[in-house]
Parts: structure tokens; sequence; C-alpha cells
């Protein structure tokens, strides 16, 4: 969309200048002294613009990098959350079944046997 902005701007740029000259009213180096003058403010505009398009990528840059970190630790916590919950369901399923009771008498065991 830039890109064609700044065509279709060189395109005006091009047929003001021509039919400055066909319609002139001042002498031929007066009128290239102005055209000179006005395609040299053109240059600079459009160096100003540039310069805070590059300002504004570098701002997007750095939000996208913010909004990809903070993507990153929401990511962090949620398989944070999701490894707790699934342990906490594992702790759960061994209670209910019982197993929590053998794995305890299994420890309480191995102790007093490597005595």
């Amino acid at each position: 969309m830039a890109e064609s902005r700044g065509l279709w701007f060189l395109v005006g740029l091009s047929l003001g200048a021509l039919a400055g000259v066909l319609y002139a009213p001042q002498a031929g180096e007066q009128t290239r002294d102005y055209l000179r003058d006005k395609a040299g403010e053109g240059r600079e505009r459009f160096r100003t613009k540039k310069e805070e398009w590059r300002q504004q990528a570098g701002g997007l840059r750095s939000q996208a990098g913010e909004y990809a970190e903070r993507g990153k630790s929401a990511v962090t916590r949620q398989i944070d959350q999701f490894q707790a919950a699934v342990e906490a369901g594992k702790q759960a399923y061994r209670e209910a079944a019982g197993l929590e009771d053998k794995e305890e008498q299994e420890e309480k065991r191995e102790p007093s046997s490597q005595l």
C-alpha cells in the first residue's frame, strides 16, 4: 500500500512538473529553478516520511517482542498448571485406588530392611 502511494505521488509530481513547464508564466531559467526547488522539497519530505516509518517499524518490532514474551510466559504458566493438575489427578487416583497405602507400607519396610 505504501509503495503504491509513493508511486502515485511520483507520477503526480511528474505530471504536475510537466504541466507547470507547459503553462509556466515565468522564464525558462526561473521555471527550472522553481521545479528544482520543488523536487528538492519532495525529496526532503520523502526522507522525513521514510525516517518516520523506520521509527514506527522499530516501535512495532519492540512491541511484537513484548507480546511474544508475554505469550511465552502465559504458555509456560499454562504448562505448569497443567502439570500440577496431572500430578494432583495421579495423587487422587492413587488415594482412591488404595495405592498410596501400599506404597507407604513398602517405603516403611525398606528402611528397616536396610538396617
